[in-house]
């Protein structure tokens, strides 16, 4: 039997494909690629100030830094000066106006990544600054947004907490977050001698690069350009759509030069350019009986979507539509601010909105325990969604699996909760300084995309004469596995040894038009081999 082989069935190794890779350090990311001969490095020149006018951009020096091969402003874009994911909103290149710091204005080629990056130092560029919206509360008292507001409502809220037995109204706030990725957003543009174009990109949405760098240097066919990405470095939603700007620039360079371009910024210009986490402000009123019921809740999320819309449309969605938890609320009001200010655009992040609106729904709940001088867990209990009229969100979907009292309740003893409680009550009670505290807290998640037709994926299979495979799909690895994973299933579902296969780079080429590895889609524990699946269903 193979090292990697199960008792009783095929092959399935339950090793990382990469494990020892990773471990020797002799895994290639798309920094280590060597470039082909000639090749140069990248670099870009960002704005100073969060909302100007751009009056001087003079670039002379620049060009005639040693080392610099090729300069590139807004003026030389071949194609379309869009960047944006969503609305055609925001450009690769500032030309007249910057909206915020670290908007890029121009770029450099030069023979060396420190040639390239003393270059972009030599440039004058002056401003005619204006007044910047930075906050939540500066956009919404301008009205500043990057989409339209949405409303979600179900009976009167307003009726049912002015009638309530008790109220409460409170304003808060959760901040934002950097990814910090291991490896910095990179991307290696290499010409084809046909006119197209191969980008190495360290992306989770390799079909969005495709499309942006089509349209940016201008070709008509989106075939002409090839997106490859065979690992990643982490990415937790930073690499779903900031990995394009790089990607374009480098592929803008590499078409104008004729030569390769490799550009990834420095772990401090990755952190100013990019987007992070959307930082929330929620104002809540919410109304509720003696044992903590809630009767009537309002609630109004307002985040930080930064200059751009990015995919801040639907994280603020998921947000709402999180924001009841695992608590049922009859009348409920929950209004949603999509805040444009002059920072990066905010985006993709372990959770994407999740997370905020679940901690203010968590936050109400141990207010309403606070005030009402009673265990949080009780409170939590008795909003429970439950079977019969207590089932449905406020967003009209019914709530299946009522399992959450069961698992619960068993927490609840086998954690001892209540003992440890009383233990930890005990030592606060004593101790003037160090606190200690526990929780135990619910979550209802929903994963995949909201938009449905999303949640699709594609393969490619080569069977070779020898027995051997090799395997290709639409997915992105960054460390979670998925590559392995899809490979188990292959193992399974031709009933062969795993080793028998060879897995192969994700490949615009190879599987078209996939779908971002996002959402929780790409993570192994969303695919189930045959075996598992056939087994679950035995079960259900």
């Amino acid at each position: 039997m193979s090292k990697h082989e199960l008792p009783g069935g095929v092959g399935t190794s339950r090793v990382h494909d990469s494990a020892r890779l990773h471990v020797t350090g002799e895994a290639d990311y798309v920094d280590d690629l060597p470039i082909p001969g000639f090749g140069l490095y990248a670099a870009i020149g960002f704005s100073q100030y969060a909302n100007a006018r751009i009056t001087t951009l003079d670039l002379d020096r620049v060009k005639q830094s040693p080392g610099v091969v090729s300069v590139i402003t807004a003026h030389d874009i071949p194609g379309e000066n869009i960047l944006s994911f969503i609305q055609a909103e925001e450009p690769v290149l500032a030309s007249t106006h910057v909206v915020c710091v670290g908007q890029p204005l121009f770029a450099v080629a030069a023979q060396s990544l420190e040639q390239a990056r003393m270059a972009v130092d030599l440039a004058t560029v002056e401003y005619d600054p204006r007044t910047p919206v930075l906050t939540v509360e500066q956009a919404l008292k301008e009205d500043s947004f990057v989409v339209p507001s949405e409303r979600l409502s179900r009976g009167d809220a307003t009726l049912r907490i002015a009638t309530a037995t008790h109220r409460l109204e409170r304003q808060l706030k959760v901040g934002g977050q950097e990814h910090f990725y291991l490896e910095c957003q990179v991307a290696m543009a290499i010409p084809n001698d046909d006119g197209g174009i191969c980008v190495h990109s360290a992306t989770q949405y390799p079909s969005h690069v495709q499309q942006a760098v089509a349209r940016v240097i201008g070709l008509k066919r989106i075939s002409d350009v090839t997106v490859i990405c065979r690992r990643m470095g982490g990415a937790f939603g930073g690499k779903e759509t900031q990995a394009t700007l790089f990607a374009c620039i480098a592929a803008m360079l590499a078409a104008k030069t004729g030569q390769a371009v490799k550009c990834r910024p420095s772990r401090q210009e990755d952190m100013i350019m990019t987007g992070k986490r959307h930082d929330f402000m929620a104002r809540y009123k919410v109304g509720f009986d003696d044992d903590g019921r809630i009767e009537g809740y309002s609630l109004e999320l307002s985040s930080r979507c930064g200059m751009s819309a990015d995919l801040s449309g639907a994280i603020n969605d998921r947000a709402m539509l999180h924001s009841d938890n695992c608590y049922f609320l009859r009348d409920v009001t929950i209004v949603s601010h999509r805040c444009k200010t002059n920072t990066p655009s905010n985006t993709a992040f372990r959770g994407f909105g999740a997370p905020q609106g679940i901690w203010v729904m968590e936050q109400v709940i141990d207010d309403i325990a606070c005030y009402l001088n009673k265990d949080p867990l009780a409170v939590r209990k008795c909003n429970f969604y439950e079977p019969g009229q207590r089932e449905t969100t406020p967003y009209g979907m019914h709530v299946k699996d009522r399992l959450l009292h069961e698992i619960v309740s068993r927490l609840e003893k086998d954690a001892r909760y209540r003992e440890r409680r009383a233990e930890i009550k005990d030592y606060n009670r004593h101790s003037p300084v160090l606190k200690r505290g526990l929780a135990l807290t619910p979550v209802k998640y929903g994963i995949s995309f909201i938009q449905t037709h999303l949640n699709q994926a594609g393969a490619l299979l080569h069977l070779y004469v020898d027995g051997s495979v090799s395997l290709n799909h639409g997915g992105t690895e960054m460390g979670q596995g998925l590559y392995t994973k899809v490979a188990q299933t292959v193992a399974e579902e031709l009933q062969i040894d795993i080793e028998r296969i060879t897995i192969s780079a994700a490949d615009t080429s190879k599987v078209p038009n996939a779908s971002a590895t996002a959402a929780s889609v790409g993570l192994p524990g969303s695919l189930k081999t045959g075996e598992e699946t056939r087994s679950m269903e035995g079960r259900l």
